[in-house]
């Protein structure tokens, strides 16, 4: 049968039809993180709506209900006769079976008070009680009905208004609720109490009068005080940062084809989302306490991904939830600072230097355009000669800026682009120090190369996404990686990060506990206006970010080892359960060599502090260190004995000419 107007359901789509309660946003392991859609209902089969709540609603909704087709004629009658003596249309005759056409089927047509939209309510109603019982259209009633304050059915109120599921309802809560339909904001418990006391009571009159209740116990209810839950119910998991990008993401994917409850399969891990939350939230407030200062303004981020394949693992936008609120992991843009610098040692080992290839610590000055740049370390020291592996590891700036000088700013740029940043990168001398802005996405992206071998991935959040019914609407297809830097690079860089974590301005990551395979940056910008701490294992790549929406210095001294490095560990340990092997495995044709720690020549048996070094064949240094030396006495006991063996060879050859 086909219906006359226009967005009429067929019968199918009634006998098929389910409330939405959002859809649902499962991780990668089937955990769920949240609702697609927030809608606050929670759907209930009718056996678990107790007798005495049914009966509340019938009572004061609609007496008549099992004895209707779905219009009531007596009510309708009785209405028209008297709009007609009021000249008014103020009376209506709404059914439960029209409330539930005009709620479910028909939303669009629910605020128009005309004619049409009533001949569709009474058309649709006979076609509902055609396809369905009493007994299902009731149960759609109770979970599609508005109660106020964004609540939906009886079990979404219960919960927001008691505390509680709606089996365990008295009778007095019961009535309260039913009074709720006839107008959700004007008799809202919170808001108005008396008024809700009022027409509760009137519901519990109406269910004696109907014999629903004893007068006895119709009495007793009246008498009961109201009492509501301490606060409004939301589900926990519809705070989390993770869904407003899982809802734009489909909004991208489907447009107008999402149509009912959707199930969406992501990237994301529940534990790790979880862990990432809380690590940015208690840092910030730790920042705060630390400062002796009440919950400011400090913001953070936090965004990890798989650098095996680029899926999103967990993202903080924010300090703490906002729906809606601007995600600062994925769309703001800030300069990284140390965090950057990398891009630099990796486009210098492309070029064929070596972690044991020495750069001079010394001030520099830099002429561009007229204008004298002289960037400075950040304790204002000093360190001469270092190899790549400890520029590095001490985030020397000076020893940086002169490596990106004699590499080429337009390398760099250009290397960071193919690893994974997309924001603009002018090629300058402050671009080695991180002078660029990229969001926090992106740089963890172009870290990933280091930590898979040299590819490039793709940032992806979504795995598939499903419609009620199981029909698949989307699957992600694999994209072909890309590959940005040599694997034998890769793995140099990688260690050379170990060392900042094991040794440098990464140690508070191990001196927070974090054991095995880990390689980092930390970035600090001028002032203290930016603090970053990147770190990478051979299964998640994770940036934290502290600083303010409005650039300003977060504390004296601040620093990306002491302020963000801290919030990395305790995500790591909290919420990763890929615990990772000893350490990356060389890849093919490198050889390993004992270098001088100092100045990159092979040691000999008295340099002080040496370095297991790896090297593409052909590339490893071949001179011995002749800068340590062996100690005075040591010296003159190797010139005794050489003098001995030097006499015992004279006294020989004397014997011989004998």
């Amino acid at each position: 049968m086909t219906c006359g107007f226009q967005g009429c359901p067929s019968v199918a789509d009634i006998q098929g039809f389910r409330p939405s309660q959002g859809g649902r946003v499962l991780d990668r392991g089937g955990a769920s993180l949240g609702r697609l859609t927030y809608v606050r209902r929670v759907n209930v089969p009718l056996s678990r709506v107790p007798r005495h709540v049914r009966a509340a609603f019938i009572a004061v909704e609609d007496r008549r209900f099992f004895y209707h087709h779905g219009v009531d004629w007596r009510s309708a009658a009785r209405a028209l006769v008297r709009n007609i003596s009021r000249g008014d249309v103020s009376e209506g005759f709404s059914t439960i079976t029209m409330q539930v056409v005009r709620n479910a089927f028909v939303p669009q047509l629910a605020q128009e008070r005309t004619l049409r939209r009533k001949l569709i309510e009474i058309y649709l109603a006979g076609r509902l009680e055609r396809s369905l019982s009493k007994q299902q259209i009731l149960a759609l009633y109770l979970n599609v009905i508005y109660m106020g304050n964004g609540a939906y059915g009886v079990e979404a109120a219960s919960r927001d208004l008691f505390g509680k599921d709606v089996d365990r309802l008295t009778v007095a809560e019961g009535a309260t609720l039913a009074a709720l339909v006839r107008g959700p904001s004007v008799y809202s418990p919170r808001r108005h109490p008396d008024r809700a006391v009022a027409r509760r009571n009137l519901v519990l009159a109406v269910m004696a009068r109907e014999h629903y209740l004893p007068d006895s116990l119709a009495e007793r209810a009246r008498r009961q005080p109201l009492v509501l839950s301490p606060a409004e119910w939301r589900p926990r998991e519809d705070r989390s940062f993770a869904l407003d990008p899982v809802r734009a993401a489909v909004d991208s994917l489907l447009g107008d084809q999402q149509l009912g409850d959707l199930i969406v399969y992501t990237t994301l891990d529940a534990r790790a989302q979880r862990a990432a939350e809380n690590a940015v939230r208690r840092q910030a407030d730790a920042i705060d306490r630390g400062l002796g200062r009440r919950r400011d303004t400090l913001q953070g981020a936090l965004v990890a991904i798989d650098p095996r394949n680029g899926e999103i693992r967990a993202v903080v936008g924010a300090r703490r939830y906002v729906p809606g609120g601007f995600n600062r992991a994925l769309g703001a843009r800030r300069q990284p600072g140390s965090a950057f610098k990398p891009f630099v040692y990796a486009a210098a080992l492309a070029r064929g230097m070596t972690p044991a290839a020495v750069v001079m610590d010394t001030p520099v000055e830099l002429t561009r355009h007229g204008q004298v740049w002289r960037p400075v370390n950040y304790d204002g020291r000093y360190a001469g000669p270092l190899t790549l592996r400890r520029a590095l590891m001490r985030s020397a700036n000076a020893a940086t800026v002169r490596l990106g000088e004699s590499v080429g700013e337009r390398r760099v740029a250009a290397l960071a682009r193919r690893a994974g940043i997309r924001s603009p990168l002018d090629p300058v001398p402050a671009l080695a120090l991180g002078a660029g802005a990229v969001t926090p996405l992106e740089l963890v992206t172009a870290y990933a190369p280091f930590a898979n071998g040299g590819w490039r991935v793709t940032p992806s959040l979504i795995r598939r996404i499903e419609a009620g019914d199981g029909t698949v609407l989307w699957r992600a297809t694999p994209r072909r990686p890309e590959r940005v830097m040599g694997a034998a690079e890769a793995f140099q860089l990688t260690s050379m990060l170990e060392s900042v974590v094991d040794g440098g301005t990464g140690r508070p990551v191990r001196d927070r506990g974090v054991r095995g395979a880990v390689a980092g940056k930390t970035g600090t910008t001028n002032d203290g206006t930016d603090v970053w701490f990147v770190g990478y294992t051979p299964t998640v790549v994770a940036a934290v970010w502290f600083g303010y929406d409005a650039p300003r210095p977060i504390a004296p001294s601040a620093s990306g080892g002491r302020l963000a490095a801290p919030a990395w560990a305790s995500f790591y340990l909290d919420g990763w359960f890929e615990r990772d092997p000893a350490d990356w495995d060389p890849p093919p044709g490198m050889v390993r060599r004992e270098i001088d720690a100092f100045n990159g020549e092979l040691a000999n048996r008295w340099c002080p502090v040496t370095q297991q070094e790896y090297f593409r064949a052909g590339s490893e240094p071949t001179r011995i260190c002749t800068v340590h030396k062996a100690p005075l006495m040591t010296r003159l006991e190797d010139f005794a004995r050489k003098v001995g063996e030097a006499l015992r060879e004279l006294l020989k050859g004397r014997d011989r000419e004998r």
